[in-house]
């Protein structure tokens, strides 16, 4: 990761904590209203990422609520390209994105697996990840068609499921390189994983 890189990321950080009135705490006078505001504070910073990852995918609370849950997705054609980012990321940042330029850690090829399957494995994937402080993966979904749908089963979903995973700050179809529309990189969020 450049300089140039790590300061945008500071900088929005920074301005997140500045938005959601953070402030340093005085670990010599921290009482029990400290901890209450803190707590308020991160309950605020949590309610704005859902709002952004709402904005982001462009559907009402009912939609992104059934999306996966009863099977339904919106179907993705083989070819088409797959970007998703929360709309405060840097532009610089998705541009090296959908590059290729960010270097992944880690892969995760879902052929050969049933959707209930898939879903697992990427969830425990993106955990795993996080755990190991990976900032970028790959996930292969590739381009099949599956049983009886006309479209690309599994790539749907996984454009589906990265969307809801709060890990996931943004995902793009990879270079040729590294499986072009039958993979994305997956850009995760940076810092301690408590989960």
């Amino acid at each position: 990761m450049n300089n140039d890189s790590f300061d945008d990321d500071l900088d929005v950080f920074r301005q997140a904590l500045k938005d959601i009135k953070v402030q340093r705490l005085d670990e010599r006078h921290t009482n029990r209203a400290d901890v209450r505001a803190t707590l308020r504070a991160k309950k605020e910073q949590d309610e704005a990422l859902l709002a952004r990852r709402m904005a982001a995918t462009h559907t009402d609370d009912t939609q992104a609520r059934s999306r996966t849950s009863d099977g339904r997705v919106e179907p993705v054609t083989p070819g088409q390209s797959l970007l998703f980012f929360l709309p405060d990321l840097p532009a610089r940042t998705i541009s090296k994105l959908k590059k290729g330029e960010y270097e992944w850690q880690a892969g995760l090829d879902l052929h050969g697996y049933t959707l209930e399957e898939a879903r697992q494995e990427l969830e425990n994937f993106i955990h795993d990840a996080m755990t190991e402080r990976m900032r970028c993966v790959l996930v292969v979904h590739g381009k099949a068609w599956g049983g009886l749908a006309d479209y690309p089963v599994i790539k749907s979903h996984v454009n589906a499921w990265l969307r809801e995973l709060p890990e996931v700050i943004a995902f793009s179809s990879a270079q040729p390189i590294d499986g072009g529309t039958g993979a994305v990189y997956v850009l995760l969020k940076k810092g301690r994983y408590n989960g």
